[in-house]
């Protein structure tokens, strides 16, 4: 494995209290970064001062966008011990992106090497609190001097990190959901399967405008029949009927989610049944209308499980467990997040330990 220089910041910054943190707004003292030029492949990996970086005014991702990214967290675990989750997965997945726009593939154990050794060198950044994490950004961008719509033949990979809070300013309480029917984010044989800025670029509009009429967030709906319920701007989507758990299928439009995947197989390992299928946003409610709509819940990285209270659609809303946290989000979220801090069993291997303590 290649070695990694590391270049220590001179003066450290000041790290926050855990009661001060946002999330995505405070940033560590040092950060990863690594080449690629075509025929070179993958080289100079190093440790570096966090701080701004000049590119050309005519660097090819600021015209066609070729670039992408990722989102993983830290914790400091029980006894200070140093945890990522799943981090294998996520560097993996973000291959699977990086193959969608044409940008050449990782070593995964040479970026997570590197992303441990940035960890030991920032562990004092990762807070203590419940709640609280440090959120793991790798992106890629490409870097090639040209206006042209092309392959570009140089990137550049980065990895920054960021203690945070809760993503959500209302924790862990139900979200508000505005259901998209104007606006569609990503098709089959787009983009739709990759973490890309484009994909998140496509949001806003919508995201806006829910914003405006008092909602948290915007749960779109797939491109072509506008019926089939596909994922929410930042999370993956489960409806709890009858007992049975139901998340869309992966069909070529809906980022594959870590999280979405530790629920199934935490769910199928209690026993419980579940579902990846295609679900109408009149299957959903018609489901509530019968009573059988039980619990609604999304799942991704920032915000792990957040349950849902209230979902609203052409301007007929509907209330979801009276507008609490149900049974099952809960319990989930409880599971996942004590595996994540060290006080629950891993006993699905699902953390990855840097080996060094705060």
């Amino acid at each position: 494995m290649t070695d990694i220089s590391v270049t220590k910041v001179e003066k450290l910054g000041v790290i926050p209290t855990d009661d001060q943190l946002g999330f995505g707004k405070i940033f560590t003292d040092h950060m990863f970064v690594m080449d690629y030029a075509t025929g070179k492949g993958w080289h100079s990996p190093r440790i570096v001062p966090y701080g701004d970086f000049a590119f050309a005014p005519a660097t090819i991702v600021f015209h066609y966008g070729q670039a992408i990214f990722e989102g993983m967290k830290a914790f400091r675990a029980k006894d200070n011990q140093i945890a990522v989750f799943r981090a294998r997965h996520y560097l993996n997945r973000f291959n699977r992106s990086a193959s969608h726009l044409c940008i050449p593939p990782i070593d995964v154990e040479e970026v997570r090497s590197g992303l441990f050794k940035l960890l030991e060198l920032d562990k004092k950044w990762i807070p203590g609190k419940l709640g609280t994490s440090l959120y793991i950004r790798p992106f890629i961008i490409s870097t090639d001097d040209y206006i042209g719509v092309k392959v570009a033949s140089t990137y550049k990979l980065f990895i920054i990190l960021s203690p945070v809070g809760a993503y959500y300013d209302n924790g862990f309480n139900p979200v508000s959901i505005k259901v998209e029917d104007k606006y569609v984010r990503a098709t089959k044989g787009g983009l739709g399967q990759a973490k890309t800025p484009a994909n998140y670029a496509m949001s806003l509009n919508a995201q806006a405008e829910a914003h405006q009429e008092g909602f948290d967030q915007v749960l779109w709906l797939d491109a072509v029949h506008r019926k089939y319920v596909e994922e929410v701007g930042t999370m993956n989507i489960f409806f709890k009927i009858k007992g049975e758990i139901i998340t869309p299928e992966l069909s070529g439009s809906i980022l594959g989610g870590i999280t979405r995947q530790t629920v199934l197989e935490l769910a199928q390992s209690w026993g419980l049944k579940t579902a990846e299928r295609q679900i109408s946003i009149e299957e959903v409610y018609e489901a509530h209308a019968k009573g059988e709509l039980e619990e609604v819940f999304g799942t991704g990285t920032a915000a792990v499980i957040s349950p849902v209270g209230e979902l609203s659609w052409k301007g007929q809303k509907i209330t979801i467990n009276n507008n609490q946290t149900g049974e099952l989000s809960q319990k989930l979220f409880d599971y996942v997040t004590g595996v994540q801090y060290g006080t629950v069993p891993d006993e699905f291997n699902w953390m990855d330990h840097v080996n060094s303590t705060i």
